[in-house]
């Protein structure tokens, strides 16, 4: 297996899944004929490579944050892959200012289901070719914690209490190394397709070679134009200070409750000029 193997698996699944397809809000048994991703983009890195040191600074993640070879000592690549959504998607989230679109919110909780069933169907395929691969973020000792655990201001507050809105396997971080994109203002990725999408990763033992970065700083694709400033509805986004995570919770946790089962918002990633790939530095 190689990785254009890996690649037409994944393009395939997602080109031939049933559950690629947003539903009506009034009758889920009804499709609406709007897919919900276009085909994923892969990256491929060396679990050894220094980059996934770097984040463990504190600054950047944390210690907490698990290396590939912690998830799978034996591991010899990681795959990272980015599912855009469809233009469709992103449009209809664009016309409505203060709440997220139906098509939007199905995207997030239907659409995360079918990144999942990406990954165990990956995992699946590389185990049968021989290969032992562990998808992190669905393995019984991954953790994200979506809550401040303590005043960061405080001295005396442990490491432990200040952990907030983080977890031991970042996706986007986990991406950026794979050679995905580059970090926006929102604390987005920027990829060659754009913001507007979900990630998701495998750490195999399949030896493959990497992907080569093609920038050397965190947000070489960030212009800094604002737009996601302006289109966050509650103003969670400054250029001081990139996103701020409790605000965006809290504005998350009111779409859960005035949309339940289903929450999201995505403001900052459409209508923005990194919403369907990488903007032009002027």
């Amino acid at each position: 297996m190689d990785k254009q193997n890996l690649i037409k698996l994944a393009v395939n699944f997602m080109e031939n899944s049933k559950e690629n397809k947003i539903r009506t809000e009034t009758d889920l048994s009804i499709e609406t004929g709007t897919r919900i991703y276009d085909a994923p983009i892969l990256g491929f890195a060396n679990p050894q490579d220094e980059c996934f040191l770097s984040l463990k600074v504190p600054e950047v993640i944390g210690e907490h944050f698990r290396l590939p070879k912690e998830w799978l000592p034996s591991a010899n690549t990681v795959i990272s892959f980015f599912l855009p959504y469809t233009k469709e998607i992103k449009k209809s989230n664009s016309q409505e200012r203060a709440w997220p679109s139906w098509e939007w919110l199905y995207g997030r909780v239907e659409g995360h289901q079918l990144l999942v069933d990406l990954e165990h169907y990956l995992r699946k395929e590389l185990n049968n070719a021989g290969y032992q691969s562990i998808v992190p973020s669905l393995d019984k000792d991954f953790f994200s914690i979506t809550a401040p655990k303590g005043d960061s201001h405080q001295k005396d507050v442990s490491y432990e209490k200040q952990r907030s809105y983080t977890s031991n396997w970042s996706e986007r971080h986990v991406a950026y190394v794979c050679g995905l994109g580059t970090f926006g203002l929102s604390k987005g990725l920027i990829t060659p397709k754009g913001i507007a999408g979900r990630f998701g990763s495998i750490v195999t033992d399949l030896k493959l070679d990497p992907d080569q970065r093609t920038y050397e700083i965190f947000d070489a694709y960030c212009t800094k134009c604002g737009a996601c400033i302006q289109r966050c509805p509650v103003k969670a986004i400054t250029f001081e200070k990139g996103k701020d995570h409790e605000k965006c919770s809290h504005f998350l946790n009111k779409t859960a409750e005035k949309f339940e089962p289903r929450y999201g918002c995505g403001k900052c990633q459409v209508s923005v000029p990194c919403e369907s790939g990488m903007p032009t530095k002027s």
